[in-house]
């Protein structure tokens, strides 16, 4: 599917109450809703290449997100919806405000990355903005519900070995992958299992990586993985990898030495 038929494939689903806009230079489409003018932007060449190799399915996806956050209901509500307050890692270039100017509620995290919040609708979430806190759900109560609640998130791993390295993959496709990388319980029981250095990787928010590096093909491999990941995601973090001992993530550079070996 070509661009202009991928336009027109997802502005149909928004012929009724939505304006859609086409920036050709930037090849970005623009779709909000006619009462506010509240609206999202899509890229569309990184979505031309996940057409080609998924099918219609990874339009549809990107169609459901957007009328997702269209519909979302401008006044948000936390109290009460506690357990539906999530944090979402982001990169730390990330913006801090809405297009309309609205502040997000954000944490610092790392050099690479910071943690933001969202309250979840089930199919799709929106991101917490700073006037939707009260006295009741204060920053502090925001930040610790939104910890404990990630805790709570299963952490089920995939597996693979690549030249004498351990690779773990968590991807349970609830859209807060990266974020279980706040869970230090959980990424002190990984520790405990390493037998060489401890590398922790969130190149998208829906995948965690977790590296278990013994060579230097070890290295190797998780900058490959780190590049590949962050150029296909559909909303990346960082293409760098942390170093991960005794509770401190590091963000680390890897120079590669050799291609990695392509047999596990």
């Amino acid at each position: 599917m070509e661009r202009n038929e991928l336009r027109r494939h997802i502005e149909r689903h928004f012929a009724e109450g939505y304006r859609t806009s086409y920036d050709r230079e930037n090849e970005v489409l623009r779709i909000e809703r006619t009462s506010d003018r509240v609206g999202v932007n899509i890229r569309l060449a990184p979505l031309v290449a996940k057409a080609k190799v998924r099918g219609v399915v990874a339009i549809e996806e990107v169609v459901e997100y957007i009328q997702t956050a269209l519909a979302a209901d401008e006044s948000v509500t936390l109290i009460g919806n506690e357990k539906n307050i999530y944090p979402v890692i982001r990169a730390a270039s990330f913006a801090k405000e809405t297009k309309q100017g609205e502040a997000l509620v954000t944490t610092p995290h790392t050099a690479e990355t910071a943690i933001f919040y969202a309250l979840d609708f089930g199919n799709g979430y929106r991101l917490i903005e700073e006037r939707h806190l009260t006295e009741s759900m204060t920053r502090k109560r925001l930040e610790d519900i939104a910890r404990d609640n990630v805790m709570t998130l299963p952490t089920e791993l995939k597996r693979d070995e690549v030249a004498g390295n351990t690779f773990y993959f968590l991807a349970a496709r609830d859209g807060y992958e990266a974020s279980r990388i706040l869970n230090d319980d959980f990424l002190r029981v990984m520790e405990r299992r390493m037998e060489g250095d401890m590398l922790v990787g969130v190149p998208h928010q829906d995948v965690l990586i977790i590296a278990d590096i013994q060579n230097d093909a070890g290295y190797d491999a998780m900058q490959q993985l780190m590049f590949d990941f962050f150029t296909n995601g559909r909303i990346p973090v960082t293409a760098l990898a942390f170093h991960y001992e005794a509770g401190t993530l590091e963000p680390i550079f890897i120079v590669g030495k050799k291609n990695p070996p392509t047999d596990a």
